[in-house]
């Protein structure tokens, strides 16, 4: 029997998780003792074998003793000791009620911190999406001959993960663009006209994601049951209302109202109320009036127009999360980008997008060092020779040294092999395939040979201490991500817990030719790590201070000034709807810049960014405005700068917060203008 969606979605209501996986998916009962993981010495949590399936291991974590489901710090530690039981596997929890779950899965990749993937499902939600995913873990009995973990895994990690970017929805796109290009009216130049395109385009996407997700037209007070084709149907509304294509065109009459009032101002009136249903305030900019509406006041596009956009929207499935790509009718955010990068690779244009194996890598090289040399700063005591910091790499030397390098170094070598190290004519068999045990793909044995050799030289200089500079585990290619994780995470001193988060806070990301956000998408990415370790060790070390204190009467305890700001730091935290939201809001705020000569490309850049804090959001009551990041991201010249006085007068009035900021140096750089002024008069003059 074919897996089907629906019971699915049954057996995730109900709970039975049992008939789910081998009833509807075909796995098998997984008959071990249950594991009993206790975290802190306090709570002791456990977690039932449920299904197997070639080694990969399904386990239910019972709740809490309030009958809840631990907090994303506690299921991070009850993954990390899980791991030492099955190494591949996927946790569920859910609470006492029956109400929630929370299914967790690992994504580890080689040289990158592990990647923990949520799924969260509320008793208000329909389970479609979690359904849809778990449809790629069903084994048919005909697979079985050929199963092994490699396989299973990779089913979990599609299932899970999200890598892939579909092509049919740029093609189409392109098509699509072109077609609501030519139907906007109201604007001469071609070149504004393509940009509002691009602008209507982006708003009009964003909007897909969030109604999706239930946020528009809401019912319920503090649920996301809102209209998930709220676009769709209020056009056909405003249709049969008014007519089509009449002076209540659905531009004028209801995407211009939803967009500069609706979306941008917090306060909606009940006229406004009853034309648009209940839509939430997101500032962010992205629907304020635009220039383009400013200096164009008769712009209209007609109905046509979002009649076959809408149509070609509503032939995908759109999500926030982080789904994978299963099929081509699947979207998330990570589309956006794939499009820009088809829009603007065009050696034509010297405009170039930069994959993601290379951001990552330039990202983590840059950002980690100047951290770390941040902190060291703050604590030098930590990063002596034989202090906490560098311990690490002594005690533990195969955890920096990436897979890849390790590949069979454990195996001793073949005696045909061996004997050829130190006798030059004994190398016959050196320039054969080497076995698979042993190689990587490609490899012959004398390479085999080197890549051991280049291990032990790397390993001896761990182990011995001689790795004192961040900078060396770039030199010699370490697993630089995990090792900043790990310093911070295992980190004793609360001096350099502060030291490591000043320095994150404190440190700015600038892309100058940032397109649509791939390299500050990198840097969020590193950055995020780092945050989360430092509030989960920030956490620990809290909890064990209230315990040693607790015995102690109030005003006999000690001032302690790191722990305080510790406490102020979780408090913040505490007053955002999630700790995901926090960081990366705290990330995208303060820590992120970029610039390009293309004003799509940074609408592009800070609608993704804005996507990646909305899909952070689980219950209506936790939207809050969106941060106006206007400031962060800028479209412009980098290598030119401003060409004239006037351009900088107009970038000042433009920004609030510049204008506070920029008086003085207005005034500078109009008195280094005139000086340039009468130079270039006085030159003017004696050419002459």
């Amino acid at each position: 029997m074919a897996p089907d969606k629906q019971r699915i979605q049954r057996y995730l209501k109900a709970c039975d998780f049992k008939a789910l996986f081998i009833e509807e998916l075909g796995w098998d009962y997984l008959k071990e003792p249950s594991l009993h993981i206790t975290l802190d010495g306090q709570h002791t949590y456990t977690l039932r074998p449920l299904v197997e399936k070639r080694g990969v291991k399904v386990y239910i974590c019972d709740p809490n003793s309030q009958g809840k489901i631990p907090d994303d710090p506690a299921l991070r530690k009850i993954e990390r000791e899980v791991t030492r039981h099955a190494y591949e596997h996927i946790l569920i929890y859910i609470d006492a009620a029956k109400e929630n779950q929370v299914w967790q899965w690992v994504k580890r990749e080689p040289g990158k911190p592990l990647a923990p993937r949520y799924n969260r499902l509320y008793k208000h939600q329909s389970g479609e999406l979690l359904a849809q995913k778990l449809l790629a873990l069903a084994f048919a009995i005909s697979e079985e001959e050929r199963l092994n973990t490699l396989t299973v895994s990779g089913r979990v990690r599609e299932a899970f993960d999200v890598e892939r970017v579909t092509r049919k929805f740029y093609d189409r796109f392109k098509i699509e663009h072109a077609a609501f290009l030519k139907l906007i009216q109201g604007i001469t130049s071609q070149a504004n006209r393509e940009w509002y395109a691009s602008l209507m385009l982006n708003r009009l996407m964003f909007v897909y994601f969030i109604q999706r997700q239930g946020f528009l037209d809401t019912k319920k007070p503090g649920a996301l049951d809102g209209d998930p084709n709220y676009l769709s149907n209020h056009l056909r509304m405003t249709q049969q209302q008014h007519g089509k294509d009449t002076f209540h065109s659905f531009y004028r009459y209801f995407l211009l109202r939803l967009f500069h009032d609706g979306l941008s101002k917090p306060q909606h009136s009940p006229e406004l109320e009853k034309l648009l249903g209940k839509v939430p305030y997101l500032n962010g900019g992205l629907f304020d009036v635009h220039v383009l509406e400013r200096d164009n006041p008769d712009i209209q596009i007609p109905d046509e127009a979002f009649e076959k956009l809408f149509a070609f929207f509503d032939d995908f499935d759109w999500h926030l999360d982080d789904r994978p790509l299963r099929n081509d009718k699947e979207i998330n955010p990570d589309v956006l980008g794939y499009i820009f990068e088809k829009y603007i690779n065009q050696k034509q244009m010297g405009a170039y997008y930069t994959k993601e194996d290379i951001t990552e890598y330039i990202s983590k090289n840059t950002i980690i060092p100047y951290i770390f040399e941040a902190a060291e700063q703050k604590c030098l005591i930590a990063f002596k020779a034989d202090g906490p910091v560098w311990s690490l790499l002594r005690d533990n030397p195969d955890r920096y040294i990436y897979d890849a390098v390790k590949k069979g170094c454990e195996l001793p070598l073949l005696p045909d092999i061996e004997v050829g190290i130190q006798d030059i004519s004994r190398r016959t068999e050196w320039n054969k395939p080497a076995s698979p045990d042993y190689a990587l793909p490609t490899e012959i044995w004398r390479e085999v040979v080197a890549r051991r050799a280049r291990y032990d030289e790397i390993r001896t200089k761990l182990a011995a201490g001689e790795v004192t500079s961040i900078n060396d585990l770039i030199t010699y290619n370490l697993d630089i991500r995990q090792f900043a994780q790990d310093v911070i995470t295992y980190c004793e001193g609360t001096d350099l817990l502060r030291a490591f988060y000043d320095s994150i806070e404190q440190v700015t990301v600038l892309d100058p030719t940032c397109g649509s956000g791939a390299f500050l998408f990198a840097a969020l990415t590193i950055l995020e790590s780092l945050y989360e370790a430092c509030l989960d060790r920030m956490q620990i070390m809290v909890e064990e201070r209230d315990r040693l204190d607790a015995p102690i009467r109030p005003e006999q305890r000690q001032t302690r000034p790191a722990i305080n700001r510790f406490r102020e730091i979780l408090k913040q935290v505490e007053q955002h709807p999630s700790r995901r939201y926090f960081i990366f809001k705290s990330i995208i705020v303060n820590n992120l810049y970029g610039v390009d000569i293309m004003e799509e490309a940074t609408a592009l850049c800070k609608l993704r960014l804005f996507l990646k804090l909305v899909s952070q959001i689980e219950k209506l009551d936790d939207i809050e405005p969106l941060p106006d990041i206007d400031f962060n991201i800028r479209a412009g010249n980098t290598l030119v700068g401003f060409a004239s006085l006037e351009e900088v007068g107009k970038a000042i009035a433009r920004d609030l917060r510049s204008a506070m900021t920029s008086t003085d140096a207005l005034a500078r750089i109009e008195q280094k203008a005139q000086e340039v002024e009468r130079g270039t008069g006085s030159w003017s003059s004696m050419a002459l």
